[in-house]
C-alpha cells in the first residue's frame, strides 16, 4: 500500500515556493509512472504542470483529482520550531510548508488513486496537479484544462483536495466558492495650500467620500448557499509628506468577495457608478483599475456531493456541511470543465509559521478518497 504520510514529508522537503517546482512534481510523475499511469508535463509560462491519467481516453466514465504542489513564503524561518521543508514529525505532527496547504492533499489522492487501479484496472482516473495555485494562477490550473480541452481529455467530475474542514477531519466540505474582484481607485483632483482649500479640489476627502458609501451600504443580503457579499478597503494611499499642502492625488483599493446574485463586471459597473456620482458631486476625477480574480459559482446539492458526503461520514463519523465560504481556488477555473466539489484536511494552520498537520489526518484523507472511487466506480 502506498504511504500517504511518507509520499507527504517527500514533497515537503520538496522547497517549491511559488513558482519554483522544487522536485515535487517531478517526484509526482516519478510515483505514478511507475504505477503505470500516463504522465505529461504541461508547463506553460515558467509554471511547471502535471497531467496524469489511467485508463483508456473516452471510458464511459472518469474522476478527477486537482491539486497544487506549490506554497507560500516560510516568512521568517527562525520563528519556526523545525526546517520548514525538513517534514518533521513530532508527537503526531508532520511539520512543513506545504503540509496542510496542499502537499498532503496531493499525496492523499495519488496515494489513494496508484493503490485503487491495481485492484480494479478498468477505470479512468485523471490527476490535474499544478504549481501555480499560490500565486496568479495564470498558468497553472487553466494551462492544464486549455491542454486537456486540445488532448481530448475530459474529467466527467473533480474533485479538489484543498484543505476544507475549520476545526475537524469531516467538520465541512465546498460545493461553491465566491467571487473575487479588487477595484483600485485612483482621485485626481487640484493640488493647492491647506489654508485656501476653497481653492484646490482635494482627492482625499473625495475618495473618503466614495469610501464610506461603499462601506456602509450592504451589497446584498445573501442567498440560500451563500452568505451576504463582503467589501473591504484593503488600501488607502496618499504619500503626502506636508501638513500644509492639498495634494493632488489619492489613491485606494478595495476588494469585494462576492456570492452567485453579482458578477465581476456587474459590481465593476456599479462601484463606477458611485465613483462618477462622487465626481460629479466634488469635481474630482475618479478612474478605476479593476482585476477579476475569478467568478463565483455553486455546485448544485446532488450525486456529487452526496458521493463525497456518504464517504467522509463512512470514515469519519461526521456528515460534512456544504459551505461556500472562504477564499477562491482553483475549483473556480475546473467549474468550467465539469461538476466540482473540494474536500480535504482540517485548514486553520496553512500559511503560518509552523504550519503541521496531523499524521492520522493524511491516513483518514487517503481512505476517503480511496472509498470515493470504489464508490463511484462501483
Amino acid at each position: 500500500m502506498t504511504d500517504p504520510v511518507r509520499l507527504t514529508a517527500d514533497l515537503v522537503r520538496c522547497p517549491s515556493v511559488t513558482p519554483a517546482e522544487g522536485g515535487a512534481l517531478v517526484l509526482l510523475e516519478s510515483v505514478l509512472t511507475a504505477a503505470g499511469f500516463d504522465c505529461t508535463r504541461v508547463d506553460r509560462g515558467g509554471i511547471s504542470n502535471l497531467f496524469a491519467r489511467w485508463g483508456r481516453k473516452g471510458a464511459n466514465r472518469s474522476f478527477g483529482f486537482n491539486g497544487h504542489t506549490d506554497v507560500v513564503p516560510v516568512g521568517d524561518v527562525a520563528a519556526w520550531t523545525h526546517d520548514p521543508f525538513g517534514a518533521v514529525i513530532e508527537d503526531g505532527w508532520l511539520y512543513g510548508r506545504g503540509s496542510t496547504d496542499m502537499k498532503s492533499g496531493v499525496a492523499a489522492f495519488v496515494a489513494a488513486a496508484v493503490d485503487f487501479v491495481a485492484t480494479k484496472p478498468d477505470c479512468a482516473i485523471l490527476l490535474a496537479i499544478t504549481g501555480d495555485e499560490e500565486a496568479d494562477a495564470d498558468h497553472g490550473t487553466r494551462a492544464l484544462l486549455d491542454w486537456m480541452a486540445e488532448a481530448g481529455e475530459k474529467m466527467d467530475v473533480c474533485l479538489v483536495g484543498e484543505p476544507t474542514c475549520p476545526e475537524n477531519m469531516g467538520d465541512m466540505m465546498k460545493i461553491g466558492r465566491r467571487g473575487s474582484v479588487n477595484i483600485r481607485f485612483t482621485a485626481r483632483g487640484v493640488q493647492g495650500h491647506a489654508a485656501y482649500p476653497h481653492r484646490a479640489k482635494n482627492p482625499v476627502a473625495a475618495l473618503a467620500r466614495l469610501i464610506a458609501r461603499l462601506e456602509e451600504v450592504p451589497l446584498d443580503q445573501g442567498n440560500d448557499h451563500f452568505d451576504a457579499s463582503s467589501l473591504a478597503t484593503v488600501t488607502f494611499d496618499v504619500g503626502n509628506p506636508a501638513t500644509n499642502v492639498i495634494p493632488a492625488e489619492a489613491r485606494a483599493t478595495v476588494n469585494i468577495r462576492f456570492n452567485d446574485i453579482h458578477t465581476g463586471e456587474s459590481l465593476i459597473a456599479q462601484l463606477r457608478a458611485e465613483a462618477d456620482a462622487i465626481a460629479a458631486e466634488t469635481g474630482v476625477q475618479i478612474e478605476l483599475a479593476t482585476k477579476i480574480s475569478g467568478e463565483s459559482f455553486l455546485t448544485p446539492p446532488g450525486d456529487l456531493s452526496n458521493l463525497i458526503a456518504d464517504a467522509v461520514q463512512a470514515e469519519t463519523g461526521r456528515k460534512p456541511e456544504l459551505s461556500t465560504s472562504g477564499g477562491t481556488s482553483d475549483a473556480r477555473f475546473v467549474k468550467d470543465h465539469c461538476p466540482v466539489v473540494e474536500f480535504g484536511l482540517v485548514g486553520h494552520r496553512m500559511h503560518g509559521v509552523d504550519e503541521r498537520v496531523r499524521v492520522e489526518d493524511i491516513h483518514t484523507l487517503k481512505r476517503i478518497y480511496t472509498r470515493i472511487l470504489t464508490d463511484y466506480f462501483a
